[in-house]
């Protein structure tokens, strides 16, 4: 303010001195000189300057400094990313001479972040220096912030690539790189990823690199340009040897079983797309067929791709003759030896099977009426029903041609035992021809012949007892029925009962007699009933032969009367005892 007062007055006191005492005025009143680039704004103060008005001074700077003018209203550079804007002339004060270093700037604590440009890699080396970057010759602000400011000689592109260097290097090293080659219209994938920049681009070329496969792998082209230049159709990045062609869903011929595992080579010789390839499977399998030709060209109607044993067809759904039991495992050209469309087989089993044929044709062609697919030996025919002869015992056993010796159909086989085993009767025909009314199937030594059919029914032990016991010859009927002609030598009364057995005993045991002496003229009481026959019984009995009813006529020597109270003992006396005398009503011993 007081500077102000004084010029005033000395500009007052000068009015009248003329226009050539006024630039001593200014030079009066100057606190000392400007810097050499402020000399032309020198003379004349209201250059930066403006009177009463300290704060309009950093516009005027901005006037002359339209550079940091346009830094600060951008917010960018150092001036533009101070915190708080200052007055000019609080970092720049003028006035201290032609030579004074009014942009002073501490090297050595400086932070390079206030600048907008951090310093990272090998920018922060001790190595790097102000000056490196900050050519004396210039201002602070005016050092290049573009990497090719600084390596121009440094950048091996020649400039083909442009100024933007830190797109592909970063400020540690120039030999690391993070190009982000995704966002070029070819983006790197699988092998391409660890393949060296200068393999695709040689002599650090750019631009107009070729993006067609063929055109860097020709000589990688084992098919000899054969499949075309689309390589990336079969192929992709990780390998050659990956194949990606979806051969299902691309053409119209699906590969199936060992067709996967087939190479392409194999089945495309030529031209992939000059030449199509045929589809059946002659065109390509003609030195693999083993039947000449003769089942002609549809391979698939019978085999599949899995493998050439593998015999899919189904002879039961689409053929007149399914295949069962041992057909099952007979190979094809067993039976089909000739062309398989033109020469249609018979389906009769004696066409195939006239030399397996044991019956020497005696039984017919239809094998299967009695046998089936299994097996020759296991007879199905059912002698049973489909017959009038139904096979037991024994006759199952029996081979067919032990009775079927002639021609089956011509031949009518009796059914009679003797017209088969004549030569096995031991009766000699004696028995008739009749052998089932006492044998059976299962065995010649097991007899069921129904006696009751016969003269003498078999009960008791007789049941149980062999037939030659009684039978002694093979004449059945010369056998005698009476008790004595087979058991004469058990007769303990050496018939003096005589022959008629059955009177007294039956056919359970000789002991057990069922005979009831009640329906006699002799009614057994007392000690009667304890007696064995013979006791009284003791003299040959027959029909003339009557034992007298009296009792004396046993009892004579029992008599103690001596006959004096007559023949009559059973009057007094009673069965049950000779001492038990009964009279009237009441009895008594008197002994």
């Amino acid at each position: 303010m007081k500077w102000a007062i004084l010029k005033a007055c000395v500009l007052a006191t000068l009015a009248f001195s003329g226009q050539a005492h006024a630039d001593s005025a200014n030079d009066l009143l100057m606190p000392g000189q400007v810097i050499q680039g402020h000399v032309k704004l020198e003379s004349e103060c209201s250059n930066c300057h403006k009177p009463y008005d300290k704060s309009a001074q950093a516009g005027l700077c901005k006037d002359c400094h339209k550079e940091i003018a346009k830094d600060i209203a951008d917010k960018h550079g150092f001036h533009g990313l101070m915190k708080e804007e200052k007055p000019c002339k609080e970092c720049h004060t003028e006035h201290k001479g032609r030579d004074a270093r009014i942009a002073k700037l501490n090297t050595v604590d400086f932070d390079h972040m206030t600048t907008g440009f951090e310093l990272k890699g090998a920018h922060l080396s001790s190595k790097v220096l102000c000056k490196d970057c900050h050519s004396p010759q210039k201002k602070y602000r005016q050092a290049p912030v573009k990497c090719i400011g600084c390596h121009e000689k440094a950048d091996k592109h020649k400039g083909s690539l442009g100024p933007e260097c830190q797109n592909c290097h970063e400020e540690k090293d120039w030999k690391t790189t993070h190009f982000d080659h995704s966002k070029t219209h070819f983006p790197l994938l699988g092998k391409h990823v660890d393949v060296k920049c200068k393999d695709c681009h040689p002599d650090n070329k750019f631009k107009d690199t070729p993006l067609q496969c063929d055109e860097c792998h020709k000589k990688d082209d084992k098919h000899k340009g054969h499949f075309g230049p689309k390589c990336e159709t079969c192929h992709n990045e990780k390998s050659w040897k990956e194949i990606l062609f979806d051969h299902d869903k691309k053409t119209k011929y699906p590969l199936l079983g060992k067709h996967r595992e087939t190479k392409c080579v194999s089945c495309h010789k030529g031209d992939l797309y000059k030449e199509k390839l045929k589809t059946n499977c002659v065109s390509c399998h003609q030195k693999d067929d083993k039947h000449k030709g003769k089942f002609g060209p549809k391979c698939e109607s019978c085999h599949i791709e899995r493998s050439w044993k593998e015999i899919p067809f189904d002879h039961d759904r689409k053929t007149k003759f399914p295949l069962l039991g041992k057909h099952r495992d007979v190979k094809c050209n067993d039976c089909h030896k000739g062309d398989l469309y033109k020469d249609k087989l018979k389906m009769d089993c004696y066409s195939c099977h006239q030399k397996d044929d044991k019956h020497k044709g005696n039984f017919g062609p239809k094998c299967e009426i009695c046998h089936n697919e299994k097996s020759w030996k296991e007879i199905i025919f059912d002698h049973d029903k489909k017959t009038d002869y139904p096979l037991l015992g024994k006759h199952r056993d029996t081979k067919c041609v032990s009775c079927h010796k002639g021609d089956l159909y011509k031949d009518k086989l009796k059914t009679s035992c003797s017209s088969c085993h004549d030569k096995d009767d031991k009766h000699k025909g004696e028995e008739g021809k009749k052998c089932e009314s006492c044998h059976h199937e299962d065995s010649w030594e097991k007899a069921e012949f129904d006696h009751r059919v016969s003269r003498f029914q078999l009960t008791g032990q007789h049941i149980l007892t062999q037939c030659k016991k009684c039978h002694l010859s093979v004449v059945f009927k010369e056998a005698k029925s009476d008790c004595t002609s087979c058991h004469a030598k058990q007769d303990v009364h050496k018939r003096t009962l005589g022959t008629a057995c059955d009177t007294c005993h039956n056919t359970r045991d000789w002991k057990d007699w069922d005979f009831d002496h009640d329906k006699t003229n002799f009614k057994l009481d007392g000690k009667h009933k304890g007696l064995k026959c013979i006791d009284c019984h003791n003299t040959p009995v027959s029909s003339k032969v009557v034992l007298a009813a009296t009792c004396v006529s046993c009892h004579d020597k029992d008599d103690k009367h001596n006959g004096d109270f007559g023949k009559q003992c059973d009057h007094c006396h009673v069965g049950l005892n000779w001492k038990t005398i009964k009279v009237g009503s009441r009895r008594w011993i008197n002994y």
